[in-house]
């Protein structure tokens, strides 16, 4: 019969007690039939029999033996580690570290990547949706009139929940500050399952009409932070990019929206979209392709199943308005490829940072495994005893694993914890916007713990498994002549500690490697040219649109703050553009026809355009190619105009002078007046495209970018600007000036939080390298002292003894610099995605990695080798 392992004590004195009663017992017979006392207690022993024997055989019976074997291995564990503390903390810190860097990019991964919005139910039934077009690498918008089309045919979606991302300025004293908000469809909060706190969310027909419903749902953050917590907020008015909107619900705390990057403060229905986007009225626009969305398939339907089904409705449109849809098709992404957020940003660099922890936590492994295989030979003599004394080969291995168990749970601990302290860092690495931070929290749920507690079991098999085999092994005649290992002799009996050695510096090398190439690749995507001035060019906005303005007091503002801004000293020119390259808005995209180009039968072309002012091209240092800039001239009352790009000229005039030839745009032609130098329009690592550009005047913009060509500091025309804003209007609020250089620095910051990253974990893993390799020269000369004082006896001097530790030590080095060049040379090329000119195989990588190497493996050898020339030798023979 079985019995529970917490009754066993009781169990134990019950047997007792019943052993006890059956030897007096048979004692008491023995004395009735004439036996003394000592014959009578002799002879009841010698009947029963070994008493320790039956107790033994008894408890077998009980089951759960291995229970009570786990807690005596457990306790001396746990003694035989507080007898050395040093030891122990030094362990149980390489663990943490190790396991503490996975848990922690577990932690962004889940929280950025497959679980990202905290309080939407179901997660793992969503998925992103965008538009494609044939011919293009990168995904497109959808048009709200598609959107509704595939609404109405899908049958196996439950929801189609649009959110595109927008942002209004709120004014805090003479600043603005940019607050984040959705637009969103009227089903959006039903469809993610999250409910207001107080009043409602949006009802069906509010995402209809043009400007129809000025109505918003506020985040738990703006209610309390800005509202003070008004319990009788519902109902009340705030205004927003210039409307007054009707406050009807507040969201619950813990809900940030549905935008991996920034928490949503509020969320309009579509219906409001022109009041906060730029380019018109789109819901009856099927070739304005602004929405970002998502689907929600019904329980049991695959992705693949819903992407058939999706890709059929697509093909209906294309074929049913072939104007706006030839081409055209509609994908389903996964939400930790997204493309519209930070989660396809991220997703490169998270997964660059996967591999990196790998290497980390075996680095930390082979380092605490090196510790505990040193330790393990000052143990031998007490693991050749109970050997001797009849312990198992098998019950040594779990005790010398359950050590190992005890220091990686310990390890796993602390881990977590730091994990817990670094969940929210990832967002440090990244700017602030306009004083907005950036929101990228990391998620400690059941999941990450339980990838912990597997990393954990790893980590105890690759730490405990090597000593304790090693230990199992031995015998009092080879531990006696295993401690006169020399330097150079006991490298073949050595083998397992230069071996984890060895591991550790190949894959510090690679860590190395992959950080300087990044390191490279960072500096030439920030200094290489973006087709536009980067430096002595400022870019700023003042925002009309949330001052209430209407487009014909926008322009004159516009017109007057420009002649203004043209005459402060130091002011080189000046001129406005709707969007700033480089930064996360998209530029507006439209089809296009070119007189005597003819499109392939599935083409459709579509092109971005931005639309600016006069002195724009010599305001951002974009060089014309032939034509002219726009003027003043190029007004809503003349004749309709654009510029190309080099690369719209070559690809849609091939070869000849655009200049006066004519583009159709919206259904209206244009002439050509000017070819621009291609530049970077969304990314530095963008291919060249075609771009066009129309002045601003013929399509006005509220909510255009002012941008000043001067020498003068940010600071300093901050403060110019503000003056002459104030004067002309001195409730506006002036956004914040920066350089385009901070504008590119900006846009490349997933390239420097990988490059951080790599950076701090490649120096993490080799500190761990550089311990394991003093460690492990350190004991060889402990175990070689005999041997150093002979060799100093026979007249070796002490720069011999210390070349010959320093040789021993650089040849480990130079064994796994070779290991991790291999192993570098085949893995480097998955750098591809975040590496810009730079090789995978960049010799100047390489060779830093191998010069920092050599320095740290000097330092780690030389005080080991110093110890050693230092040498006594009398004292060394005599003991």
């Amino acid at each position: 019969m079985s019995f529970p392992f917490w009754r066993r004590k009781r169990r134990n004195e019950e047997l007792n007690e019943e052993i006890q009663a059956h030897l007096t017992l048979a004692e008491r017979e023995a004395m009735e039939s004439g036996q003394s006392q000592r014959e009578a207690r002799f002879s009841a022993r010698h009947e029963f029999g070994n008493v320790g024997l039956a107790e033994e055989v008894t408890r077998d019976t009980w089951g759960s033996r291995w229970l009570v074997d786990l807690s005596q291995d457990v306790r001396f564990g746990f003694r035989i580690l507080r007898r050395s503390p040093g030891f122990s903390a030094l362990a149980i810190l390489c663990l943490t570290l190790g396991i503490g860097a996975n848990a922690a990019v577990f932690s962004w991964v889940e929280g950025i990547l497959f679980r990202p919005y905290p309080a939407v139910t179901h997660q793992e039934q969503l998925l992103a949706i965008t538009g494609t077009a044939r011919g293009e690498s990168g995904p497109t918008g959808i048009s709200w009139p598609d959107l509704l089309d595939l609404r109405r045919n899908c049958t196996l979606v439950d929801s189609f929940i649009v959110t595109k991302i927008m942002g209004t300025t709120l004014s805090i004293g003479d600043r603005a500050e940019v607050t984040a908000g959705s637009i969103v469809s009227a089903n959006y909060f039903d469809a993610i399952g999250v409910h207001p706190i107080l009043g409602r969310g949006f009802v069906p027909g509010e995402d209809t009409g043009r400007n129809a419903h000025p109505v918003t749902v506020i985040s738990y953050q703006l209610w309390k932070g800005r509202f003070k917590g008004d319990p009788q907020i519902i109902g009340k008015t705030q205004r927003l990019s210039g409307v007054l909107h009707t406050i009807v619900g507040v969201m619950p705390e813990g809900f940030y929206g549905t935008f991996v990057g920034w928490a949503m403060q509020f969320w309009v229905p579509a219906s409001m979209e022109e009041t906060f986007g730029a380019g018109g009225y789109k819901l009856e626009d099927r070739s304005a392709r602004w929405i970002e969305a998502y689907v929600r398939l019904k329980p049991g339907v695959t992705p693949r199943q819903g992407q058939e089904e999706i890709s059929a409705v697509a093909e209906r449109l294309e074929a049913a308005y072939p104007d706006t849809n030839r081409g055209r098709g509609i994908k389903l992404w996964p939400l930790w490829q997204t493309p519209f957020n930070n989660a396809g940003t991220l997703l490169p660099t998270l997964e660059i940072m996967l591999a990196v922890v790998v290497f980390v936590l075996l680095i930390a492994c082979a380092n605490v495994g090196n510790l505990l295989l040193v330790r393990s030979f000052a143990r031998r003599h007490e693991m050749t005893v109970r050997l001797a004394i009849g312990a198992g080969r098998s019950r040594l291995l779990k005790q010398l694993l359950t050590e190992g168990l005890i220091l990686s749970a310990f390890g796993a601990a602390g881990g977590l914890l730091v994990a817990y302290w670094c969940r929210h860092a990832l967002v440090l690495l990244f700017p602030a916007r306009g004083g907005v931070a950036m929101h990228l929290p990391g998620e400690i749920d059941w999941r990450v713990v339980a990838l912990s507690a597997g990393v954990c079991l790893i980590a105890t098999l690759l730490i405990g498994l090597v000593p304790a085999i090693q230990s199992a092994k031995i015998d009092l005649a080879g531990a006696l002549k295993a401690d006169s290992a020399g330097v150079v002799g006991g490298a073949g009996r050595a083998w397992v500690r230069s071996g984890l050695v060895l591991v550790q510096v190949s894959l510090s090398f690679v860590l190395l490697v992959g950080a300087g190439l990044l390191m490279q690749s960072l500096q030439k995507i920030r200094t290489s040219s973006p087709g536009f001035s980067t430096h002595g060019v400022l870019e700023t906005v003042v925002p009309l649109v949330s001052a209430g303005y209407d487009a014909p007091r926008a322009q004159s503002f516009q017109d007057e703050l420009l002649e203004r801004v043209k005459a402060l000293p130091g002011v080189e020119s000046a001129a406005f553009g709707r969007m700033t390259p480089l930064s996360y808005g998209s530029f507006s995209s439209t089809p296009i026809a070119v007189d005597g180009y003819q499109p392939p039968p599935e083409e459709q072309p579509i092109v971005q355009y931005n639309e600016v002012g006069p002195d724009y091209f010599a305001t951002m240092g974009i060089p014309l190619v032939s034509g002219r800039e726009f003027t003043r001239a190029d007004d809503e009352k003349a004749a309709l105009v654009a510029a190309v790009n080099e690369t719209m000229a070559a690809k849609y005039w091939r070869g000849k002078n655009p200049i006066g030839e004519r583009v159709q745009v919206k259904g209206r032609w244009m002439q050509v007046v000017g070819v621009a130098k291609d530049s970077k329009y969304e990314s530095v690592r963008e291919t060249p495209k075609p771009f066009f550009y129309v002045p601003l005047r013929q399509n006005f913009s509220r909510g255009a970018d002012l941008f000043i060509r001067t020498p003068l500091n940010a600071e300093t025309m901050a403060t110019a600007l503000t003056r002459e804003v104030h004067t002309l209007d001195p409730g506006l609020a002036l956004y914040e000036v920066i350089t385009l250089q901070e504008q590119v620095d900006r846009s490349t910051s997933p390239q420097m939080v990988a490059v951080t990253l790599v950076g701090v974990l490649g120096g993490l893993a080799l500190l761990l390298a550089t311990i394991g390799l003093y460690g492990v020269m350190s004991y060889a000369v402990s175990q070689s002292a005999r041997e150093l004082g002979l060799r100093m006896a026979l007249g070796a001097g002490s720069v011999n003894l210390l070349r010959l530790v320093l040789s021993r030590g650089l040849a480990l080095t130079a064994g796994g610099v070779l290991l991790g060049g291999v192993v570098a040379l085949a893995l480097t090329r998955l750098l591809g995605n975040l590496l810009y000119r730079v090789s995978p195989y960049d010799p100047l990588a390489f060779g830093s990695a191998l010069a920092v190497m050599t320095i740290a493996s000097l330092a780690a050898c030389f005080l080991p080798a110093w110890r050693a020339a230092r040498t006594d030798p009398a004292r060394a023979l005599r003991d």
